[in-house]
């Protein structure tokens, strides 16, 4: 027997004597595709999103916090197993953990905690798998917070309660009724600047102020509902549905807002600069909760930088993408410092798509041909559009002096040395992890033609 399952069945034994101590409330507000920086609490001078803002005055902002992989199913799985992809068996998007993978949300139950899902936390259905006492749709997320009034109103537990709120926004289909004005908007560097873009941009931003008011309405809930000790996190699953965005290892896919309040615990108004990631979450309740974290995870439990023992956390910080069905047919791996990004791309000989390239659906291909427009007439555009569809086998990138990404070191014979380094580092990871590099789904080989899948009729065939 694995020494992990080992240590979760000793856990769930000794729990009825962990739980005596005293434990915090936990509540978890996740929104779904929102970048680190397209909040007002990490500079944002034009989303409105005060609710952040305010939470980020009352707590602690992390500003090197990371997820495990850029798209939903992979990003939430490693959340709730604390072990990257290649371990838990969610590689490709709409693939579920492996059976046999243990759940860390059933340490928490053993240590006395009432656990409740509200909205889309895991992916799909997939909350069953969790060992949660409680499970309120919809799969999708939430667009209101009734389900969570009603559920704070009339919950009866006297344990402590680890929530997890789990809203659809930013997620597309992006809101039609724009509360920004698109020709007011930023355009990020790394993209095309169109009419459309601005519009879609402008829907993005509506959409995540939606999201920051779901958040504001659920810690007034949790305020008023729930007593005693009690932390409060926002996060994010990973960027925004953009090119060079989610399903991408950039990082505008990877890089996640997470801040927290602890009244009576976390100075307000501080930042951490620790680098964090997503499988570190559950192991870091787990201590807060009077756990013993289970060995052979790779999530690593932070506690310390909030009980304030500590102030650095990992050197360095691993990234997985496989794809997302067809749509998306890309593997990649990263490994990321402080500083330096190293990107290697599988199989460059694949074309780089998603569903903003090839989806039927409204969700990017509204503003994709009006970029595959210009790029006929602009070089800029051109050399935009070909950057996201056609990659190298290697990406350097130094994240001081250019942290957008956008010019690739990996050639520059000064970096040679940090190359072979990093080359070195990713490949011990991905031996260490197991990680057989599969490629799931039907590629697109440069030179092909790009062909549109429809995205009902496939759904409807499965």
């Amino acid at each position: 027997m694995k020494r992990s399952h080992i240590c979760l069945r000793l856990l769930l034994a000794l729990g009825p004597l962990l739980s005596a101590w005293a434990q915090p409330n936990i509540v978890v507000f996740i929104s779904d595709d929102h970048s680190q920086l397209d909040s007002q609490a990490y500079g944002s001078t034009e989303v409105r999103t005060p609710n952040m803002k305010r939470l980020a005055e009352d707590g602690l902002k992390f500003t090197h916090a990371f997820v495990a992989s850029p798209a939903c199913g992979p990003s939430r799985t490693a959340l709730l197993t604390g072990l990257w992809s290649a371990r838990n068996g969610a590689e490709a998007n709409h693939k579920a953990k492996r059976p046999e993978v243990p759940s860390l949300p059933t340490v928490l139950r053993s240590l006395g905690y009432e656990m409740a899902i509200i909205g889309k936390v895991a992916h799909s259905d997939w909350a069953k798998f969790y060992d949660f006492d409680t499970v309120i749709g919809p799969n999708v997320g939430i667009s209101d917070t009734v389900e969570v009034a009603k559920f704070l109103s009339e919950r009866k537990s006297t344990k402590p309660l680890c929530l997890f709120v789990g809203t659809r926004h930013p997620h597309v289909p992006w809101s039609e009724e724009r509360t920004y004005d698109p020709a007011k908007v930023t355009i990020p560097p790394m993209h095309v600047d169109t009419a459309v873009t601005r519009e879609q941009r402008a829907s993005y931003l509506t959409d995540i102020t939606k999201s920051d008011t779901l958040l504001g309405e659920v810690r007034a809930l949790v305020r008023e509902k729930i007593t005693g000790d009690t932390l409060f996190i926002y996060t994010a699953d990973h960027g925004g549905q953009w090119p060079f965005g989610k399903w991408n290892l950039y990082d505008a896919g990877i890089r996640i807002p997470l801040i927290i309040a602890w009244p009576g615990r976390l100075k307000p108004a501080t930042t951490s600069d620790a680098m964090v990631c997503w499988p570190d979450l559950l192991p870091t309740f787990i201590e807060l909760g009077g756990g013993r974290v289970p060995d052979g995870i790779d999530g690593k439990s932070f506690a310390g930088i909030l009980r304030g023992t500590a102030t650095t956390h990992r050197d360095q910080v691993f990234t997985t993408h496989s794809g997302d069905g067809d749509f998306n047919v890309y593997p990649i791996r990263s490994v990321r410092t402080r500083d330096w990004k190293y990107i290697r791309n599988l199989h460059p000989e694949f074309q780089h798509h998603s569903h903003i390239s090839r989806s039927t659906g409204p969700s990017g291909l509204l503003y994709w041909k009006t970029w595959l427009a210009a790029a006929e007439k602009d070089p800029a555009a051109a050399a935009t559009v070909q950057r996201c569809t056609t990659r190298p086998a290697e990406e350097l990138y130094d994240l001081t002096t250019d942290p957008n990404e956008l010019h690739n070191l990996a050639a520059d014979p000064i970096q040679a040395g940090r190359l072979a380094t990093m080359r070195s580092d990713l490949d011990a990871w991905m031996k260490q992890q197991g990680d057989t590099q599969t490629v799931f789904g039907k590629p697109l080989l440069q030179g092909e033609p790009v062909t549109l899948i429809d995205k009902q009729a496939r759904k409807a065939s499965k």
